[in-house]
This record gives structure tokens, sequence and C-alpha cells, in this order.
């Protein structure tokens, strides 16, 4: 018995010391508290079988039963790996149950709640000892039941549902789950002298390693981050919004040496060198985002640096830039630009091509969605010529207190309105194709398309080399239902905090959706929705755009008149 614990102590500081060895800041905290736990507990049960009196197995009892935080960490490690979602609320609510018959545990020996007794007798120097459990320690094993059954069914709902998800690892995951169980339950009808739990912890670890060394894989962004900065092709820099240098790699360092002379936190201020070959580029994008690229002569080769905005999360922390070595491309640039106007024009005449090809995949991806929807027939097309009647008042406008826009904003606005509703391919038929009103819960489904819209526009589109369209686009399927007074949806954003792009949508959406019919109701009449829309300016509407909604309204009244 003692040989078996000590062996079980000894593997699960092996198991511990080999997961310290791999772990990486994207491991789930879950799986590291798993491997931080079971190395305690184990050792519960090696004081438990070296124990000579009862104090001191009582010592050894409660230390063991920090094992009922094993069965929850591991609950939420296998959620969290199949990208299955606990609200903080249940989390924290059953982590309060689970602590709750941990400290029930303490009791032990001196009430009896968890053990009504605990006797015991040294028999060949081994203590022995006789328990008789109370009302807890029943509900405790139901407790672990409840956590198991969850966890099994999380995990067969993945492997059915979940495509982002290695299939892998789901096995994996099940026969984590199923292991433990099937040991314990072993050790429990074969009555041996031994317990089998701290096996079972051990082989959950086993798993949970084997699992963790493949999670790695499948992070892909972070993958790539690393695999880029190992072969050394790629050199970055970055600096605070107060340009104090943040650090930089060894390719970085050959390309401005003087960098290699910096210490972290120096001012880069200070350094003429850098100040004139970096922060002015950097001054330069921050006046103008457009100049966020800029190329570097080293010997026979040419580097182009890209900067961009440090993000921790949707924060700006500084600014980061990267550097490639552009030769080839720049070499071919000269020698493109040596050849005559002709083929200067056949090659325009392509990309225009081109682009209008990636317009009307747009624009088609767009309708198929459309079609999808029996209660919006035509309201792309529709809502996209109200934004053009609203965009063309905007722009007719010379007052001093008329809204700036540029012709290229003008010109995106327009292109993007087709796209506002793309989410709405993520929305169920039969949410989508009801003919009436949504319920509140079909209602909330159907609020999630704006998010998903935008997150549709983003991969189409984050290969495009116009930013300006691209982040324009992505802000009117975004936030096209916020509403000015911060009522609407997804984000409650309110005021200015809504993109003027996703307010002028907010516009063109509302009225068309006002004086067009649905199968939950008849247009209304252009007297009608004015007096809702006038209503909405400085509610649900910015109301600087009252104006041009004034201005337009003519020619929407004559345009939707065409149309019936």
């Amino acid at each position: 018995m003692k040989v078996y614990y000590s062996i079980i102590f000894v593997l699960s500081l092996i198991m511990s010391g080999i997961y310290a060895g791999i772990w990486r800041k994207r491991f789930s905290a879950f799986i590291t508290l798993i491997f931080a736990f079971v190395p305690v507990t184990c050792l519960g049960y090696y004081i438990l079988a070296f124990s000579k009196t009862i104090p001191e197995a009582i010592i050894g009892i409660k230390i063991s039963y920090l094992g009922v935080f094993i069965h929850i960490f591991l609950m939420y490690a296998i959620f969290n790996l199949c990208n299955l979602n606990i609200k903080k609320w249940l989390r924290l609510l059953l982590l309060a149950i689970t602590t709750t018959f941990f400290l029930f545990s303490l009791t032990i020996g001196s009430f009896g709640l968890f053990y009504k007794d605990l006797t015991g007798e040294l028999i060949d120097n081994q203590l022995i000892l006789h328990k008789s459990y109370g009302i807890v320690h029943t509900l405790y094993y139901i407790q672990i039941v409840i956590y198991m059954i969850i966890t099994i069914c999380g995990t067969f709902y993945a492997i059915r549902k979940k495509n982002d998800v290695s299939r892998h690892n789901l096995h994996l995951m099940l026969a984590c789950e199923m292991i433990p169980i099937l040991i314990f339950f072993t050790g429990r009808l074969a009555h041996l002298q031994v317990d089998l739990l701290p096996l079972a912890y051990i082989s959950c670890e086993i798993v949970m390693l084997i699992i963790s060394r493949r999670i790695v894989l499948y992070d892909v962004t972070e993958t790539v981050i690393e695999t880029i900065a190992f072969n050394g092709k790629t050199g970055f820099v970055s600096f605070d919004d107060e340009f104090h240098y943040l650090g930089s790699n060894q390719f970085a360092k050959k390309i401005y040496p003087e960098l290699a002379e910096l210490k972290v936190d120096d001012s880069v201020l200070k350094n003429p060198e850098l100040n004139k070959g970096i922060i002015s580029k950097v001054h330069e994008y921050i006046i103008n985002p457009k100049k966020n690229s800029f190329f570097k002569d080293f010997g026979k080769q040419i580097f182009q640096i890209d900067i961009s905005k440090l993000f921790d999360g949707r924060v700006n922390r500084g600014y980061i830039l990267y550097m490639q070595d552009d030769t080839k491309d720049q070499k071919y640039i000269t020698l493109l630009n040596g050849y005559n106007d002709k083929l200067r024009d056949e090659v325009a005449q392509k990309t225009d091509h081109i682009v209008n090809m990636h317009n009307n995949l747009i624009l088609g991806m767009a309708t198929m969605v459309e079609s999808r929807d029996n209660s919006t027939g035509g309201h792309i097309k529709r809502t996209s010529d109200v934004v053009a009647f609203l965009i063309d008042a905007i722009q007719k406008d010379k007052d001093e207190d008329s809204l700036q826009v540029s012709a290229e904003f003008c010109h995106n606005i327009v292109k993007a309105a087709p796209m506002h509703d793309l989410g709405k391919i993520a929305v169920d038929d039969e949410i989508l194709r009801k003919p009436g009103r949504f319920s509140p819960q079909e209602f909330e489904k159907m609020k999630a398309h704006a998010a998903e819209g935008a997150r549709i526009v983003h991969e189409i589109l984050k290969g495009t080399d116009d930013l300006a369209f691209h982040l324009l686009a992505e802000n009117v399927a975004h936030y096209h239902h916020e509403r000015w007074d911060g009522s609407g949806y997804p984000e409650g954003l309110k005021g200015e905090e809504i993109p003027l792009e996703a307010r002028i949508m907010a516009v063109a959406d509302v009225y068309d959706a006002l004086v067009s019919k649905r199968v939950y109701k008849d247009p209304m009449s252009f007297e009608e929705a004015d007096s809702i829309m006038m209503e909405s300016f400085g509610k649900h509407f910015d109301k600087r755009l009252e104006k041009y909604y004034l201005i337009a309204k003519p020619k929407l009244e004559e345009y939707y008149s065409k149309l019936d």
C-alpha cells in the first residue's frame, strides 16, 4: 500500500513537471490548475498511507479531498477545449458549491456531517481505518457523478456539432472522462485495499499532457508568429505610445544597428538616427494612416517596413514595425515602370476587371443571403439606393455645419451597403423564413447577425489592399442596428461611438423597412413613415442626419412610388 501511494505521488510530480516544461501562456488555466492540484491531492493519500495515528490520518484525508476541485476543473477544461461556453455566474456558482463540500471535509474529526465516525487500529505497522460516512459525503459523490455526466454529454455534443474542434482531441477527452469512472468503480466493486482514485487522476494528467501538446498546433495565429520569428526572415521592433523602446528581434537589429544600443524603456527620440529613420515615419503614419509603409536600402537589398498600431486587446498601446526583404518585388516594380503606356492601360483594365468581379461576388453573396429571407425581398438593392440618395445630399451640402466626408468615404459606403446583412447567412432558416413576427427568443438569435456579419465581412476582405473600405464595410455590417441613444445592439454603442457609416446605414435600413411590405405587415404610407423617421432623429438616429433625410425625401418617395 505504501509503495503504491509513493509511486502515485512521484508520478504526479513527474507529470506536473513535464507540463511545466511544455507550458505555453495560451494553455487553459483550468488545465494548469489540474496539474497543480493533482500532486497536492496525491500528497494527501501519501500522508494517509504513512499515518500511525488518527490525527495524522485525518490530515491526509483532508488534503486528499482537494481532489473535489480536480473534477470541476476537468469539466471546465474540457468545455473550454470543446469551445463550449459556461456562463461566468454558473462557473462561480459551481465552484462555490465545490468549495462548500471541501469545507465540509475539513470538519472530519470534529462534526459528523461528512464522516459520522472515524476509528482505526494499527495492524502490522499499518493504520487500518474504519469510516462511517455522513449525508454530506453522499451528496459529495452525487456532485462528482453530476459533473462527470455533464462533461461526457458536452463532449458527445462537441463530437456531433463542433467542426472547429479536433476529433483526435475530442476522443482523448472522452477517454479522460471515462477512464477515471472505470477505475473508480472497479476499485469500489473489487474492494481493493488501495484507493484507485489517485490513479485515475494520474491517467487524466497523461491524457491532458497529450492534448496540451497538440493544442499548440491548432493555435494557427500563435504558431505562425512563432515560426516567422524563429525563421529570422522578418524583423520587428515595437515602441509604446510615447516612443519608449519595447523590444526587437535580431533581424531588425541587423537592419537598424542602433537598436542594439538601446535598453528596454529607453526613449527612441534621443537617438538621432532612429528618430530620423523610424520615428519620423511613424509620425507621418499618425497624421495619415495610409502612409503605413516605407522602404529602406540595406546594401544590395531593399526592405519594406510596415507600420501598425500595437494593440493590447482593443486598446492602442503603441506601434510595431515589420521589416521584410522586398528586393525582388522592387526590382519587378522597376521593370514594370519601364513598360509603355499601352501595357499600363492593359494592366489597369485587368485590374478593374478583377475589382468588378470581386464586387459582383460580394453582391452575389448578399443576394444569396437575401434569397433565404422570405420577408425582405429586394431589401439589398433598395437600401443601397437609399444610401446613395443620402450620400448625394451630404455631398451637395455646402453649409459650415455640414458633415465633412471624403469622396472615398462616399464611394465606399455606397459600395459597402449591400453587405450590411451578410450575417443573416448564419441565422437558422426556421427563424429567417418565419412568416410572422419573431418571438423574444427568436429575435435574440436574429440579433446575432450583426456581429456575425462583421466577422464574415472581415474574412472576405482581409486580403484586400483597400483597408479603408475593409474597415468601413465591417462597421456597416457590425453596427447598423446600434441606436443614437444607446438602446441598440450588438454593443449598445451610443452617440458618436457609432461609426458614421453605420449611422447612415441605419437611416436607410429603417426607412426601407417602414415603406416596404413584409409578410407580417403592409407598407406604411410615406406620411406615416416620415412621422416615425422624424421622431427617431436624436433617439434612434443621429440628429445631424435629419437635414439630409429631408433633402433626400422627395427622391425617396419618387423612387419607392415607381417600385409600386
